[in-house]
């Protein structure tokens, strides 16, 4: 149900309501491969945990990736026994290739993965799933890495999950605290959107669809968790780390290229008030003023260094035009992408003959005040320059930010803004009633599993054929 809210407050987004329906709230994935002697404990205590706490109707779904010991045995034994859980057979290797399969053909609107050694203290699952169900958070993932995080581990898995998450924060500025903690849930509309944009069919396909995730603007809740590491784990530490790597490297430069089609997903999923028109708060001030002045001041250092390299051959008027404008040129484009976010190379050429008008008006200044120095002072020490210079490009700087946007980088209108979306309805099929946990809670669904695995191995370069998901888009695979 939406609330609809006055312009001066931030809008509600979209919660799941609870009434009675066919289908779970949640479906929790377990990815196995020969795991014949942890699995049935762990699907066991899972399952207690969840008839014992979750309010809502719940699936299991074992996800085995081409194991070769008795794992599909024990898990097709399970799913006899227990009504909530389902058994799936992938005949290739690779958690992500599981997730995405199970994740793609599943009815409920949570989906959630964890590692089949239960590391994760489960009193986590009910605060991880929580903003997802309320519509708060898109993506939820647990964190080792948060200060009230409660970890056992030894010192060498410590070193490698900081290092890994220093790396990624570096590399592809992420902002997650810990990419690889095997528990996590997102939502089914999401998933729709996201899962089409992720490669990776191993170990990578978490942070993978994390740093897409917000890339996209989506909002990623964090979880601290209570961990205890497996000293029995059968993950390769070694060729992980090498894939991941490979993978840092694959997502960064498709990052860097524009490759990958963000636009597509960026904010579909219910209001966001940095969508919305306020009265007397200008769009996006805050976050101008904070890329132009770091812009601006990596923009002066460069100016000043040309100033210097110039100033050794030619007088001050000559060193100080030939250093603006070369600075000038480069400041217009970083502003454009950096501050603006204006991309492509539509425009262009217009924004450097309206960043060159902003430059004379900065050359005016900057020369003027130089004049009047020398008429001041007859030869004034080059230091005296510099600070004259550093006072007048200031003033210039405060005159070429209003220019700028006023001017040269507009807002768009309101009909070109990609983000902007059509409000749902509370009956939006891709927001389905949540059903309230009852008897007899057996659904099958190996078909939809089966066409997910085949999708996913016939995949190809599927971000092509991608299409943006609004709340008002209709589910095909959805009878109701």
């Amino acid at each position: 149900m939406r609330t609809d809210s006055s312009p001066g407050t931030l809008p509600a987004r979209e919660h799941l309501p609870a009434a009675a329906a066919g289908t779970p709230v949640l479906d929790v994935v377990i990815p196995v491969y020969n795991e014949e002697k942890d699995l049935q404990p762990c699907v066991r205590r899972l399952h207690e945990h969840l008839a014992r706490t979750f309010p809502y109707a719940f699936r299991i779904t074992i996800a085995d990736n081409a194991s070769t010991d008795t794992t599909p045995q024990v898990s097709r034994r399970l799913e006899a026994e227990i009504a909530e859980v389902r058994a799936f057979r992938l005949e290739q290797k690779g958690r992500g290739r599981a997730l995405r399969a199970v994740w793609s053909a599943s009815d409920a609107p949570i989906l959630a993965y964890m590692d089949v050694d239960l590391s994760t203290d489960l009193n986590a699952l009910l605060p991880l799933v929580a903003p997802l169900i309320s519509g708060h958070s898109d993506l939820a993932i647990g964190s080792r890495l948060a200060r009230s995080s409660r970890v056992v581990r030894g010192p060498k898995r410590e070193f490698i999950s900081r290092s890994y998450n220093l790396i990624l924060r570096g590399s592809l500025q992420a902002r997650f605290s810990d990419a690889q903690c095997g528990f996590k849930a997102i939502r089914r509309d999401v998933a729709q959107a996201l899962l089409p944009m992720v490669e990776d069919t191993g170990w990578f396909f978490d942070t993978e669809m994390l740093v897409i995730a917000e890339r996209a603007g989506l909002r990623i809740h964090e979880v601290p968790v209570d961990w205890v590491d497996d000293p029995d784990s059968t993950v390769h530490i070694v060729r992980t780390a090498t894939e991941d790597l490979k993978g840092v490297w694959r997502v960064g430069k498709a990052l860097a290229t524009g490759s990958l089609p963000l636009d597509r997903i960026a904010r579909p999923f219910g209001d966001d008030p940095r969508d919305r028109e306020i009265e007397d708060v200008p769009k996006g001030l805050a976050r101008q003023l904070v890329g132009f002045c770091v812009v601006g001041g990596l923009s002066t250092l460069f100016y000043l260094l040309l100033y210097s390299g110039f100033r050794t051959f030619s007088g001050s008027q000559v060193a100080n035009a030939l250093a603006l404008l070369v600075s000038a040129v480069a400041n217009t484009a970083a502003n454009r992408r950096l501050t603006f976010g204006v991309r492509g190379s539509g425009g262009a050429v217009r924004h450097q003959a309206q960043g060159l008008v902003v430059f004379g008006i900065g050359l005016a200044l900057t020369s003027g005040s130089l004049a009047a120095l020398d008429a001041a002072g007859g030869h004034p020490a080059h230091s005296t320059e510099l600070a004259v210079l550093i006072a007048a490009n200031l003033a210039a700087t405060v005159l070429r930010f209003l220019l700028f946007r006023a001017w040269v980088f507009p807002d768009r209108p309101e009909s070109t803004v990609i983000a902007s979306h059509t409000p749902a309805p509370a009956t939006s099929p891709l927001h389905p009633p949540l059903p309230v946990r009852a008897g007899g809670n057996h659904f099958s669904y190996d078909d939809q599993l089966r066409a997910g695995e085949a999708a996913d191995r016939t995949r190809g370069d599927a971000t092509m054929q991608l299409q943006p998901v609004r709340p008002t888009d209709t589910d095909p695979r959805d009878a109701r």
